[in-house]
């Protein structure tokens, strides 16, 4: 499925200098796209980007097993946890 082909549904509009649309144009012509097709397709690049970034942690092999270490410590609530725990149990009635 080739999502700059199919059929389209929603619209966005973009309000840019003349200088930046030939910019654009230049760069979809050295691709052989419409300006459409190349703003599309360069957007999605980096919004899986910018999503990847906010959605997958990268550990070094360090903070790996410190992570991991942690994950095995037994559960340990402190007051503050417990007092807030205490008070949410009282306040909200569970389905």
């Amino acid at each position: 499925m080739n999502i700059i082909t199919d059929t389209k549904q929603d619209r966005i509009n973009l309000r840019l200098r003349h200088d930046v649309k030939k910019t654009l144009e230049r760069a979809a012509g050295f691709e052989g796209k419409t300006i459409s097709s190349f703003i599309l397709s360069s957007a999605l690049v980096q919004a899986e980007k910018t999503i990847s970034e906010h959605e997958i942690i990268r550990l070094n092999s360090h903070d790996a097993e410190a992570f991991f270490d942690a994950l095995a410590q037994p559960i340990q609530f402190n007051d503050k946890l417990l007092r807030a725990l205490t008070i949410h149990s009282q306040n909200v009635e569970s389905k």
